[in-house]
């Protein structure tokens, strides 16, 4: 129960010291020039220490934006697995920017702001043509950086009573990108790799072909997670953090089994430098084959997509596709469900002939 008590200060003039006891919480006390500041800071105290709010009420106005972020750069950011750097990065721009700030001064309103500057301001990143500017999908991925930081901060440090980033609406985006190979193009490329003078480069796309692995995935695979065995691969510390397990095709199984051969002995990488320490960087390699294949419009990604999209024209389910994949929802790939749509009807018409033989109508 809050106490108001008039005192008087050195020069005479009236103060107001303002007493809260409550059960579960240490004695509050805050002294005001104007009675009635007491009287409304005793009452919304009062209220946030009945709601169990007051302390997170504290720790906001104690803490910066600055605080947060280096605190979960410091202790939480080597949790994630594949996007360390880039997901620093997008934290150290709402640091400059904001940095300076309370975290009760961190409003939704001030958060909408600076998503809309985001968008506005030049990209660091430059093409031929000159300043490029964020996409609607870059600015999303900036905003939900700092939403994990922020929930972070609300739920297991207690700095805030909720996220304030959960009411900034996020901009729109476009529609998942579906390039993918036609069989002329593939013939073409899976030649135009063979002419290399680095062969590794067709071990790494006949991988990322037949298993629809991501280029990181493959580029940090190690000797000991192929199963020859089982005829299989383990691709560890995957995008979503949960490792995977890949059966390989007999073409897969048998580049992989003429490399072990030739395995550097410094190194457990399938893709290892010749000092041993790195992966391999094939980007100038993968340049010349798009190049000598005559493909246009493709990336690396896209044999991803192209793997995929096999898949769904061979028979596979959304599901089966999704787990090879290693998408912990069906969201991503619903972008194949037409191409699935001519196996499902050969199905259900299986189905049907089976249920109905013999009726007339």
């Amino acid at each position: 129960m809050a106490v108001i008590n008039e005192r008087k200060d050195k020069n005479g003039k009236p103060t107001y010291q303002v007493i809260i006891r409550i059960k579960g919480y240490p004695t509050q006390c805050v002294t005001f020039k104007r009675k009635t500041d007491a009287k409304i800071w005793a009452q919304q105290t009062e209220t946030e220490m009945r709601q169990g709010k007051y302390f997170k009420t504290i720790e906001a106005k104690k803490h910066t934006l600055a605080d947060l972020i280096e605190r979960y750069i410091k202790n939480d950011l080597h949790q994630r697995k594949s996007d360390q750097k880039k997901f620093e990065t997008q934290l150290n721009w709402w640091k400059d920017k904001l940095g300076s700030y309370y975290l009760i001064d961190i409003t939704p309103s001030l958060l909408g702001e600076y998503r809309d500057i985001l968008l506005k301001e030049p990209s660091p990143k430059k093409n031929k043509k000159g300043e490029t500017f964020r996409s609607n999908a870059t600015v999303n991925r900036y905003m939900a950086a700092l939403s994990i930081a922020l929930t972070k901060a609300t739920r297991e440090w207690e700095w805030l009573n909720e996220n304030p980033m959960f009411k900034v609406d996020k901009k729109r985006e476009k529609k998942g990108r579906t390039r993918f190979l036609s069989q002329e193009e593939q013939k073409a490329i899976l030649k135009a790799c063979q002419q290399q003078k680095n062969s590794y480069i067709l071990l790494l796309v006949i991988i990322a072909l037949s298993t629809g692995a991501r280029l990181s995935e493959i580029l940090t695979l190690k000797w000991k997670n192929v199963d020859f065995e089982r005829k299989r691969i383990h691709l560890m510390d995957t995008k979503n953090g949960e490792n995977r397990t890949v059966p390989i095709s007999s073409i897969t199984y048998d580049l992989l089994k003429k490399y072990s051969k030739i395995r550097k002995i410094n190194s457990d990488l399938v893709f290892a430098r010749e000092d041993g320490t790195k992966p391999m960087d094939l980007r100038f390699q993968w340049e010349n084959v798009l190049k000598n294949a005559k493909v246009s419009d493709f990336t690396f990604h896209d044999l991803r997509h192209t793997a995929a999209s096999n898949l769904a024209m061979g028979g596979a389910s959304l599901l089966e596709i999704a787990q090879i994949l290693g998408h912990k929802t069906m969201a991503m790939v619903q972008r194949y469900s037409h191409l699935t749509e001519q196996h499902t009807a050969d199905i259900l018409e299986r189905m049907n002939e089976k249920q109905f033989a013999g009726f007339e109508i």
